[in-house]
């Protein structure tokens, strides 16, 4: 097999971008072409924890495709709009600090949304925030999908139809260790790349590459019966090629000491959640039961109830919204974010938008720290339901479920939680499991809450009245 890593390894030298060993092996790996000059993977995922150098691997494997690979175009996105401006900043200032690349150079447009960098032979790379949406009607030779961790099936079917008419097309994802739901396509990867080593046969169009560690005898998948220790500084080697290089002893010892180890673990030794996809998902609700009450046109009208729930390790949060669409209760996740410092202004926001019946929030869950700020923003008490009536929550959506009752979008967040939602016990009911599951089920929380909201025993605030009505 040969491959065009060295020639990526070389232009990379040429702009002023100098490759770690680790670095050059992943170009010389995921840029393998078989005899007859196609790749040998149409996709390549590197899964390293931060701070390691994942860039440079992706200027590099841009700089070769533009300028000597010959493809048209190639897409460059990332889950969040700074990364992806970022990424853009740093590929302009090499190309345009290197003469012999500068002068190849058409155009670079700084437009916002509109990113990109075009040659006078025709070759494009462009910069995208990720959505249901963008990509689409773009058909890339090359996408590299950075925060490949965010990754989630509407990503997924907006991208993967594009390249079906484009001749050996190349699909390179970016990430570090996979944090619950959504972490979806990483996760799907990651079994693909397990399944090929304990079979012995070679997934024949994936070359996957992760650096982290086994904290688990169970997770070892070459035979050992013991596990890494996370606070071995031979763990922290083994799980950052760049130590040495980017990276301190010293300073990885400072992370684990501020960061706990559960961050320290997923930040620094690539220690991953990632979601079911196969026989134990959908134990709850029934993926064909729910998918039967998708409706695209659904939209809730007024009035609605908002919820807002946190997971417990509080790295990520949603917002539902249920209102009646028709006979049948509307839910949705308005919004899922990584972290919880978004949530205030997206709340105060969507209040002053819908003027909702109430706010809905678990005073027993993570989220509830968020109330105090939360009733002052918006200028209303939050409601915060007793455990049994969260009990009672969840109740009415599975039976507004099992009783075709209920409309939902179809959203992958959802979905996913769904997929990966637990039992457990509440007294003699049961409620949504937080802890124990592979999945980020504040979306599904949410939504739950939100249909609870909507139909509850509240004070809902009183309409505005004009003054010529009161006083007339």
């Amino acid at each position: 097999m040969s491959s065009a890593g060295q020639e990526a390894v070389e232009l990379a030298a040429v702009a002023g971008l100098v490759l770690d060993d680790w670095q050059q092996f992943v170009l010389h790996v995921g840029l393998g072409e078989r005899e007859d000059g196609s790749w040998s993977a149409f996709e390549t995922c590197v899964n390293v924890p931060r701070q390691n150098g994942k860039g440079g691997v992706i200027e590099a494997r841009e700089l070769w495709g533009l300028f000597l690979g010959g493809e048209r175009l190639i897409l460059h996105s990332a889950h969040e709009f700074k990364t992806s401006i970022e990424a853009f900043r740093r590929i302009e200032a090499l190309i345009m600090n290197c003469d012999e690349l500068r002068k190849r150079v058409a155009r670079v447009r700084r437009t916002t949304g509109e990113e990109a960098i075009e040659l006078l032979t025709g070759q494009r790379l462009r910069f995208l925030a990720r959505s249901g949406g963008s990509g689409r009607g773009f058909t890339g030779n090359c996408n590299i999908l950075d925060e490949a961790m965010i990754l989630g099936d509407d990503a997924m079917g907006a991208l993967m139809p594009t390249m079906a008419a484009v001749k050996d097309p190349q699909i390179w994802y970016f990430g570090s260790a996979g944090i619950g739901g959504p972490s979806m396509q990483l996760g799907r990867l990651r079994r693909r790349a397990l399944a090929a080593i304990d079979s012995g046969e070679p997934d024949p169009s994936l070359a996957y590459l992760e650096w982290s560690i086994s904290p688990h005898a169970r997770e070892c998948r070459t035979g050992c019966t013991d596990h890494d220790d996370p606070e071995s500084p031979a763990s922290a080697a083994r799980a950052n090629p760049a130590l040495g290089y980017r990276l301190t002893l010293e300073h990885t010892a400072r992370e684990r000491l501020s960061m706990g180890p559960e961050v320290f673990a997923r930040e620094r030794l690539g220690v991953g959640v990632y979601p079911s996809d196969g026989a134990d998902a959908w134990q709850v609700i029934g993926e064909d039961a729910w998918r039967a009450l998708a409706d695209a046109t659904s939209r809730p009208s007024d009035p609605v109830a908002f919820a807002i729930d946190v997971t417990p390790e509080r790295s990520h949060a949603s917002i539902g919204v249920a209102g009646m669409s028709g006979e049948a209760v509307h839910v949705e996740v308005v919004d899922n974010r990584p972290g919880v410092g978004w949530l205030i202004e997206r709340a105060k926001e969507l209040h002053e938008r819908w003027g909702p019946r109430c706010w809905v929030v678990d005073g027993g869950s993570a989220a509830a720290s968020l109330i105090p700020d939360l009733e002052a923003a918006l200028g209303c008490e939050v409601v915060k339901p007793k455990a049994r009536e969260v009990a009672a929550a969840v109740g009415q959506l599975y039976d507004a479920v099992t009783e075709g009752r209920l409309v939902h979008l179809d959203q992958a967040p959802l979905a996913v939680a769904l997929a990966g939602a637990r039992k457990r016990d509440l007294g003699d009911a049961w409620a949504w499991a937080r802890r124990g599951v592979d999945v980020d089920i504040s979306p599904l929380v949410a939504v739950t809450l939100a249909r609870w909201g909507l139909t509850s025993d509240v004070a809902e605030p009183e309409p505005e009245v004009e003054p010529w009505v009161a006083y007339g």
